[in-house]
């Protein structure tokens, strides 16, 4: 019942719907010019290192060596990625990755919405079809590292403040 709570309908089918095995559509609204903007998440989506330096910079972290970070997304476990499709163009508006043993435990990693995106329930989709993923891989215990100004984010998609106060959060199975 509680993976129910957690993907409504299209979201909690077992059959995504989009335009490939791995990308589903999120999203859909309508721009101040009146063109018709889709959101889509992906898994197989390559991702332009220089694109996602980009989208972290526009929420403001420090640069990151692009050799390091090519290296992050070639050893994590999982990439998941919200694109903004407008006719043929897309743009990569949300990101997040995980690592993990490939059995038991993973951490989620540099999850991150575009300012111009954050506010729309975004976060929460890419979050949630992150947890979907790494559930369809068996991974039971999901952990991740939150600033204190997004602990209640967190929260309110399942994760848990460590007792002792330390930043880690961990969200378990019900």
């Amino acid at each position: 019942m509680f993976w129910k709570s957690l993907f409504p309908g299209a979201l909690g089918s077992d059959s995504p719907t989009g335009i490939g095995e791995r990308e589903l559509l999120v999203n859909e609204f309508i721009a101040a010019n009146g063109e018709r903007v889709q959101i889509y998440f992906s898994t197989t989506r390559e991702i332009d290192v220089y694109a996602l330096e980009a989208l972290c910079d526009a929420v403001g972290w420090a640069k990151r060596p692009i050799r390091k970070v090519r290296k992050a997304l070639e050893f994590s476990f999982l990439v998941g990625s919200l694109w903004q499709e407008r006719g043929q163009n897309r743009r990569l508006v949300g990101f997040a990755r995980a690592t993990s043993d490939h059995a038991f435990n993973a951490t989620l990693w540099d999850v991150v919405i575009h300012p111009e995106f954050q506010g729309k329930g975004l976060g929460k989709t890419l979050m949630r079809q992150m947890i979907r993923e790494l559930r369809r891989e068996e991974i039971s215990n999901i952990t991740l590292f939150a600033d204190p100004h997004v602990v209640t984010f967190y929260e309110e998609l399942g994760f848990h403040p460590d007792p002792e106060g330390i930043k880690g959060m961990f969200w378990y199975p019900n």
